[in-house]
């Protein structure tokens, strides 16, 4: 007789037995109707005894509730107010198109002016001097130059903010002389007394900024030092910003008395009067004074910042002392906290590879990811080439390519003449 042993399937609940009679009562019933079959047709089954299930402890889980989706508030478009006003047949006032020019000039959506313009002239509204300024104002900030020409053309009455506005957009366009031009005739329109000119409502110093840049653009030095003598005249020559810009100015038009002058003569040197006396004393490679200069930055207590660091890290690159300048400059960067900006991660970079220090310029590199530019890469690839770590510059390459990005064609070049690499491809 063969008897086969299985497990049945579980029941859907436990039974709970109670006293030792019970137990007893299943195991002997569970014998006697195996002894009555006798004849059995099918293999017999023997079921085994109930057990007590072991009690589980159930550990309380803590639910969470989930955090609630702020819903995005619905922004309200100038055309979804203008429609409503139209569909309403309602008038709108002059305040309501003023904050809607407001929020024109600060979202800087082109689409949104024009068409706000173009609604202000079909509903008949006069534009005085003011409102006029204010869409000028608008449409450069929204980037529409050409239109703000042609409002300017159309405008009976200017004045300093109106010329003031139009010489920004020039200078930011690329139209230097143009903006000079313009600069020239609002000194022939205007009387201009004292730099406190009920006149002068605008940020003078601003739009003076934007001159000497057109004036450093067009190397138009005898127009630079006019300007710097009206300055004079009008009391901005202590102003720390234009000085900063007349510093530059100088020292791009390789004018170093000038530089010297408006140097000494400044009461308050700020941290762009230092800077700029730095980088003009690197472009004109006078690399020591530049490091000099940054020396007697920190000693009298004036505050670095990035620019102050990159303009000077180039003329550590230039000193020939081993990297020990660069590295002293490194220490300034890391107490301040700038080497996760862009220009200062790049000057760094570039000083340890001129100086041969490649190891240090691949932990510059690699302190920050985030904010590596294509110029930190292109730097680090320089420094490898320099150096002969071919492998690292191919590896570098994959790396670039893996980013999305592309380096230029002399590098690629060079690094497939110096590592004998024929078979790399640069898209």
């Amino acid at each position: 007789m063969e008897i086969t042993a299985f497990h049945l399937k579980a029941p859907p609940y436990h039974v709970h037995i109670s006293s030792e009679k019970h137990k007893n009562y299943i195991l002997n019933k569970n014998i006697t109707l195996i002894r009555h079959q006798s004849t059995p047709k099918h293999p017999i089954q023997i079921q085994l005894p109930l057990h007590r299930p072991k009690s589980v402890t159930i550990q309380p889980v803590e639910v969470k509730p989930q955090p609630r989706k702020s819903n995005p508030t619905p922004r309200t478009t100038t055309s979804d107010i203008l429609y409503l006003m139209d569909s309403l047949n309602l008038t709108i006032p002059l305040d309501i198109y003023i904050s809607l020019i407001k929020e024109c000039t600060k979202i800087g959506d082109p689409l949104k002016a024009i068409e706000l313009h173009l609604h202000m002239r079909k509903s008949g509204v006069c534009l005085n001097l003011t409102l006029a300024n204010r869409l000028l104002l608008m449409y450069m900030c929204c980037g529409c130059f050409e239109y703000a020409r042609q409002l300017f053309d159309q405008m009976r009455e200017r004045n300093f903010n109106s010329r003031a506005v139009m010489i920004a957009g020039y200078v930011e366009n690329g139209k230097h002389r143009e903006a000079i031009d313009m600069f020239i005739e609002m000194l022939l329109e205007e009387k201009f007394r004292d730099a406190h000119d009920d006149k002068i409502k605008f940020a003078v110093s601003g739009t003076l900024v934007c001159v000497l840049k057109a004036c450093v653009n067009t190397t138009d030095l005898e127009l630079g030092m006019q300007i710097h003598g009206w300055l004079l005249k009008m009391g901005f020559s202590r102003n720390a910003v234009l000085t900063s810009f007349l510093i530059s100015f100088y020292g791009k038009c390789k004018c170093s008395v000038g530089a010297e002058i408006c140097f000494d003569k400044v009461c308050c040197r700020s941290t762009a009067v230092w800077t700029a006396r730095i980088a003009n004393f690197c472009r004109e490679e006078k690399f020591e004074r530049a490091v000099n200069e940054f020396r007697e930055m920190g000693r009298v207590g004036v505050r670095k910042n990035s620019y102050t660091f990159s303009s000077v890290l180039k003329a550590c690159g230039q000193m020939g002392d081993g990297g020990y300048c660069g590295r002293q400059v490194h220490a300034n960067v890391l107490k301040v906290g700038a080497e996760f900006d862009g220009y200062v991660q790049c000057a760094l970079i570039d000083v340890y590879g001129k100086c041969g220090l490649v190891k240090d310029a691949t932990r510059a590199f690699e302190t920050s990811e985030d904010t590596r530019t294509i110029a930190s890469w292109n730097a680090m690839l320089t420094a490898f080439i320099q150096h002969g770590f071919c492998i690292q510059a191919i590896k570098l390459l994959y790396k670039m390519k893996a980013a999305g990005l592309v380096p230029p064609e002399s590098l690629f070049n060079e690094v497939k003449f110096i590592c004998g690499s024929r078979n790399l491809e640069q898209d």
